[in-house]
């Protein structure tokens, strides 16, 4: 189910590549530090000379906000199917007012996520 003609290896590095520069504008090394990955993991991924553990894909799907059926071409969108996430489809349930509610604890807990990893 890959896209095109291409080798799920070469899919891979492009779209690890892309996701990188052009969805989040990230280097490299910010890449690595992010995922938790050496830096030289990162060029050996994106030169398809090193392929990587199921791991370090969840690692680097998170780190980018992106799907790993993205990364390995299953899929165009890198956002992935948000009616996949329970919290999606709990929210669906909520009248209006308990909706905004809900979006505003999310936004306390994203931020509070934010002050606690720049403390580390």
């Amino acid at each position: 189910m890959t896209i095109g003609h291409e080798k799920p290896s070469d899919i891979f590095k492009e779209r690890l590549r892309a996701a990188r520069e052009s969805l989040r504008q990230m280097s490299q090394a910010a890449l690595a530090k992010e995922s938790g990955l050496p830096p030289s993991s990162i060029a050996h991924f994106e030169a398809g000379t090193r392929k990587p553990s199921f791991d370090s894909l969840r690692k680097l799907a998170n780190a980018l906000s992106v799907t790993t059926d993205f990364l390995l071409g299953r899929t165009h969108n890198p956002e992935g199917a948000a009616e996949a996430d329970p919290l999606y489809r709990d929210m669906q349930k909520l009248n209006d007012e308990n909706r905004r509610q809900a979006a505003d604890f999310m936004r306390f807990l994203a931020e509070k996520h934010d002050k606690e990893a720049g403390k580390k």
